[in-house]
């Protein structure tokens, strides 16, 4: 072709699409936005900000239960399970604006709403109307993955998609599931009031994390009443007497868990069909994501993908990392960047947090990469003493004798926002030397991280250095 409606069209206006729509828009190029359903995607609507939210009721709610903690003799709180949910509500009513159609078109970026088809490499169909375009963006998502287990489609059965339309809390709750969004979902639950099982196949819960960190969190949630169910693999779904009842199977052993609610929160797959994705032959990997190549182009020279659909991070800022190189690259093609995924941060926002950047123990282990271990307890932190969380642990894997940071595990109060600080230094080629030489503001949070780095300069003095200064000082005194 040789004239075209858009320099691109973005499928999709969650995280990645409208993080791809809005580059687009701000290197003035024509950009048109497609969204089928809800503006914002699942990281609004269904993910990050309703789970966020009803954990910081949650939290609320159990440190009511606790007060003695902090002094307070008692403390008390009612509450009713509609409200809270209403107040989840609200806050994405409050967000929304963000990522609205009229934010969007104030853009100068056309938004329209429906569902889009792939024609060809540089065509879209939206309500019989063609879209000719220099590139497009595909940026469709994933959804909750629901795995075949007998008698589970005979149940109401809850997701992350639907759960948020409860009004009543379920007095016993079964949680399929033990990653992050299952944990964060239990935790919460189980501090509302409701009975909570856990039930994973693997070994450990949090499967990704040091098991030490995976213990420590499994205690934590028996210790608040979770049943965690580890190595129980889930096999069918039965009612009994009017008594929804889920088995599992225990190293051959049959175990019955009741429950009035399930929630599926095994993993997500990627929205790998439909929009024309058959027709156009778009490149479906072996785990149905899109397949892409190091610049994100997905089987055609005008075709990217970006998001959940393609991977390998189902993360909301790994999304939006990756829409600023489809967006740069399609526009700006055959100059083009490849992703970089070096330093990728996440965090499980159970109570401790736990975040992670780069390698863990597990990880270098695995890949038999040499590594040495500094570590510094929370018990130790002022602040943490003086706000009543003095608990987890800042663990760093550098290059033995060299202060080059590999990855780096916090468990703590605050880790998502601690994480940050490693996030730069890793990114930036910055070591341990340079974290302990950073002045941090006293007390806060973040001395956590200047204090492991002390530890790590502790562990990795020169010794003959020290013998000579000794020496030194003992002359010098006569």
């Amino acid at each position: 072709m040789s004239k075209f409606d858009a320099n691109l069209v973005v499928i999709g206006a969650g995280s990645a699409g409208l993080v791809s729509a809005y580059i687009g828009s701000a290197l003035k190029a024509k950009v048109v936005l497609i969204e089928k359903a809800k503006m914002g995607g699942d990281c609004l609507n269904t993910g990050c900000v309703p789970s966020k939210s009803l954990i910081a009721s949650a939290k609320l709610l159990h440190q009511i239960k606790h007060s003695e903690k902090w002094g307070i003799k008692s403390a008390s709180a009612e509450f009713d399970f509609a409200d809270i949910m209403a107040r989840v509500k609200s806050v994405i009513a409050a967000i929304e604006p963000h990522d609205s159609v009229e934010r969007y078109q104030g853009l100068g970026i056309e938004v329209i709403q429906g569902e889009a088809s792939l024609k060809s490499p540089t065509e879209v169909e939206i309500d019989g109307r063609t879209i000719t375009t220099k590139n497009i963006i595909i940026a469709t998502g994933a959804r909750p993955f629901v795995p075949p287990i007998e008698g589970l489609d005979g149940v109401d059965y809850l997701t992350s998609d639907n759960i948020w339309d409860m009004q009543a809390l379920p007095k016993k709750l079964v949680v399929l599931g033990g990653g992050p969004i299952g944990c964060e979902l239990a935790q919460c639950f189980a501090r509302f009031g409701s009975e909570v099982s856990i039930v994973e196949m693997l070994p450990q819960i949090m499967i990704r994390e040091d098991e030490e960190i995976a213990e420590f969190m499994a205690n934590r949630f028996r210790e608040e009443g979770i049943h965690t169910l580890t190595g129980h693999k889930a096999i069918k779904v039965t009612e009994e007497n009017g008594q929804k009842v889920l088995y599992c199977d225990k190293d051959g052993e049959e175990v019955r868990v009741e429950f009035d609610e399930i929630l599926v929160a095994v993993g997500r797959a990627a929205r790998s069909s439909g929009y024309g994705m058959e027709e156009v032959k778009i490149p479906i990997s072996e785990r149905r994501t899109i397949e892409t190549n190091a610049y994100l182009q997905a089987g055609y020279p005008s075709i990217y993908a970006c998001g959940d659909i393609v991977g390998p991070y189902q993360f909301t800022h790994v999304a939006a990392h990756q829409a600023w190189y489809a967006a740069v690259n399609s526009l700006f093609s055959p100059f083009k960047l490849k992703v970089d995924y070096r330093v990728i941060p996440w965090a499980t926002y159970t109570d401790p947090e736990v975040a992670r950047v780069g390698l863990n123990e597990q990880d270098a282990k695995q890949q038999n990469i040499p590594y040495e271990v500094t570590r510094y307890d929370l018990s130790g932190l002022d602040r943490a003493l003086a706000d009543g969380h003095a608990e987890g642990v800042v663990k760093v894997l550098t290059v033995p004798g060299k202060d080059k940071i590999l990855g780096v595990t916090i468990m703590g109060s605050h880790a998502g926002d601690l994480i940050a600080e490693f996030v730069m230094a890793m990114k930036h080629g910055l070591g341990m030397n340079k974290i302990l030489g950073t002045i941090h503001s006293y007390p806060t949070w973040m001395e956590a991280n200047k204090f492991a780095a002390g530890n790590w300069k502790k562990n990795n003095a020169p010794q003959w250095a020290l013998g000579i200064l000794e020496k030194l000082h003992a002359w010098r005194r006569g």
